[in-house]
């Protein structure tokens, strides 16, 4: 029986490092200067994207918190270090946004029943800084939003930011030439749904892998067939997948080999299996190899 442990840290985000500090404060400073607006003027339309923003500062943050923590050394406390923290850390982001939302719905409602006049121009030119900084922001992360799940996921959240505050320009521009102010709640319901939307893919998403389920991108059929396409194994079993972070999978497994498999092959196959898993994002292998004489006294073939 054998046992071989793989730890690869494949994560590299050096060169978007920038791109995320930046796009934090960029995006903070306009979600405080819609808020500011927001209030001053009443318009729920900017509130609404404000906490929409707010949102995703968050989840910039989460994944530039992600790639920080993976330079954190494990101690005899906590062998993996704190990268679980990351995924604590959305949990809670995504419970916050659940509130922001009800907030929001309630207020869009009261806004329906006591409609108040807004000044559309100021609407638009506040939402036309959003679409200049988060176009701006995203370009940053459009060389690299293939190499990297999470730089991907702050490109598409900040483009489609830029979109919202399209529709706000527009919305702005309604008011101003038609004094239709209902068109302010009506937009900030849509804003609030694009949120839940988003909002709940993310809980789920937090809930699941704070419970060690298995990420929702690996399938443990994929997987089974993987190691069955390695010449040399017979079968594997026990197989354990969970998240270590947002950004670094872990797998656990064991492998029936072949009884008269020598030293030179099993480590063949070992290196084998591990660029197989790093190609389905799991960074950390753990495997245990046994034979089929083995694995059949455990099983009582």
């Amino acid at each position: 029986m054998g046992h071989d442990h793989h730890h690869d840290h494949a994560v590299k985000l050096e060169n978007v490092n920038t791109a995320f500090i930046v796009g934090i404060i960029l995006n903070f400073l306009f979600v405080v200067i819609e808020v500011v607006v927001g209030i001053s003027i009443h318009s729920l339309s900017l509130l609404s994207d404000a906490g929409h923003n707010l949102g995703d500062v968050g989840a910039l943050a989460l994944s530039l918190l992600a790639f920080r923590l993976l330079k954190v050394k494990a101690n005899k406390d906590h062998s993996y270090g704190y990268r679980k923290a990351s995924i604590l850390a959305s949990l809670f982001n995504a419970m916050i946004l659940l509130i922001s939302i009800g907030v929001i719905f309630y207020e869009a409602v009261r806004h329906i029943m006591h409609p108040e006049p807004l000044p559309g121009l100021t609407v638009s030119i506040v939402a036309g800084i959003g679409i200049v900084i988060n176009t701006v922001t995203g370009l940053m992360f459009m060389k690299d939003k293939e190499k990297d799940i999470n730089v991907k996921a702050a490109y598409l959240h900040l483009m489609s930011d830029a979109v919202v505050s399209l529709g706000i320009v527009i919305a702005g521009i309604i008011i101003y030439f038609t004094h239709f102010y209902l068109i302010d709640s009506i937009l900030s319901i849509v804003i609030a749904g694009v949120i839940l939307v988003s909002t709940w893919n993310l809980l789920k998403t937090s809930m699941r892998l704070s419970l060690d389920g298995i990420p929702e991108d690996i399938h443990m059929a994929a997987v089974e067939k993987e190691f069955l396409k390695v010449p040399g194994v017979n079968g594997v079993h026990h197989i354990h997948i969970w998240a270590i972070s947002t950004v670094e999978n872990a797998m656990t497994a064991h492998v029936v080999l072949a009884d008269n498999a020598t030293h030179d092959q099993i480590a063949k196959i070992k290196h084998e299996l591990k660029h197989a898993m790093e190609r389905m994002k799991i960074q950390h292998l753990t495997l245990e190899t046994e034979t089929e004489s083995e694995h059949c006294k455990e099983v009582k073939c």
